[in-house]
């Protein structure tokens, strides 16, 4: 089905439906965020379970999931790179062209991680290859930027935009879920040499599917056009790169800052107590697993409870409230995961639930901080920088000084990303206006 097809079909259903409303954006957001986000998980899980035995299997198990963890940072290097490319797509092509591009490019890169050779098959070659998949997929994720976001959060009534902004940050728990369950079957199911065989490549291979039907659920809403006109008029329209950094340089920055204690918790909680229970306990990848799935179910109630604290308090109050609740947080919990499994389930589930009160207002934060010229460019490379800085090496500084110096220095680290969160939101008095 070609783009001027479905942009047809599409346009049919919106005459039929009239004025489009935001809870038909909100359905394209969350098709699109759970998507991104389960192929993050994925890749995330294998790097812990999988990649330090196929790809690293001559250096110890700690060494092979720090290496994991390297490439796994890859993406984030990449994704403002692919941010760079793909808005010049979308100045010269379209927003739908370039969607196209960059969600096969994700889900074909996703895909090839599934047929992977070994360290025992073709040496080192195997880890070259896996990093230039990453790379794909930072590439990817960088030009997956649709500006639905932005255009909900705009278009959300005055009085709802804590709520809108958090339907979003649904993609992540959401995600987790799923990817989660599906390797605790896996590795459940199969034993051990059978699962690093072949076992392991399935997630992937669902992730690629996954990835075509939301491409078609967000072409069929992006390259509508009663949603052009909706982008235009909202002026969410691509501008250069460089000429957005020099005009809104410090906007993106302390935008980037600002949700930094929610984005070093995220890969807290998912990524590295993962990587922790695996290398340094006696129990199997299954129940902790499960534990993930439990912990971002109270995830999901913590992000739908954000949006309706958020109205009422505001979106600086909540972040500043969530953010000073982090670093509390990162003086003890760390350590609850080596009290077993009810310290794990405790740390898991209370760190999923300040996770959603912070995570959940960071979508779309300063949207309204841009000039209107360089809103959509602005937004989609703060939220780059944010990943970047606040998540793409979190898992490996984590674990490594873990390893070395014990569980409260990973206290430290998420320390330094709420403080990171309140200085930016004591700086930036224009975005605290926004916000509130």
């Amino acid at each position: 089905m070609s783009a001027g097809t479905a942009a047809a079909g599409a346009s049919g259903q919106d005459a039929r439906h009239g004025k489009i409303s935001p809870g038909e954006i909100a359905i394209g957001v969350i098709i699109g965020r759970t998507s991104e986000f389960f192929d993050f998980f994925v890749y995330a899980i294998a790097s812990v379970l999988v990649f330090p035995k196929v790809v690293f299997p001559f250096v110890d198990p700690l060494t092979g999931t720090l290496y994991s963890f390297a490439i796994f940072a890859l993406a984030f290097v990449a994704r403002p790179i692919g941010s760079l490319i793909f808005m010049a797509v979308d100045r010269a092509y379209g927003r739908g062209i370039k969607l196209t591009i960059a969600l096969f490019l994700l889900g074909g890169s996703t895909a090839a991680i599934a047929f992977l050779p070994g360290y025992e098959t073709v040496g080192m070659a195997s880890a070259v290859l896996l990093a230039l998949f990453r790379i794909g997929q930072g590439l990817a994720l960088g030009g997956a930027w649709d500006g639905l976001a932005s255009l909900l959060a705009l278009n959300a009534p005055e009085k709802r935009r804590g709520w809108y902004a958090m339907i979003p940050q649904l993609g992540a728990p959401l995600g987790l879920m799923v990817a989660s369950a599906l390797f605790a079957y896996f590795v459940y199911a199969l034993p051990a040499a059978d699962f690093l065989g072949w076992g392991w490549r399935y997630p992937f291979f669902v992730a690629f599917a996954i990835n075509v039907v939301a491409l078609f659920a967000r072409l069929r809403i992006v390259v509508t056009p009663e949603y052009e006109r909706l982008f235009e008029t909202r002026d969410l329209q691509p501008a250069p790169v460089m000429d957005t950094v020099r005009q809104e340089g410090r906007t993106i920055v302390i935008g980037a800052f600002a949700p930094l204690a929610s984005f070093a918790l995220f890969h807290m909680v998912t990524v590295f107590p993962l990587s922790w229970v695996f290398l340094f306990t006696e129990e199997g990848p299954y129940r902790f697993l499960l534990i993930e799935v439990i912990a971002a179910a109270f995830g999901v109630l913590a992000i739908i409870a954000s949006g309706l604290i958020a109205d009422k308090v505001g979106r600086r109050t909540l972040l500043g409230f969530s953010a000073a609740a982090i670093a509390a947080y990162s003086g003890f919990a760390p350590q609850l995961l080596d009290a077993g499994e009810l310290g794990e389930l405790a740390f898991m589930v209370l760190g999923f639930i300040l996770l959603g009160l912070a995570f959940g207002q960071s979508s779309g934060a300063v949207s309204s901080s841009f000039s209107p010229t360089h809103r959509y460019t602005g937004s989609a490379l703060t939220s780059d920088l944010a990943w970047l800085v606040g998540a793409g090496f979190a898992p490996l500084v984590a674990l490594l000084l873990s390893a070395n110096f014990g569980l409260i220095s990973a206290g430290a680290y998420l320390l330094s990303g709420a403080i990171c969160t309140l200085l930016a939101l004591w700086i930036n008095k224009g975005l605290a206006g926004s916000m509130n």
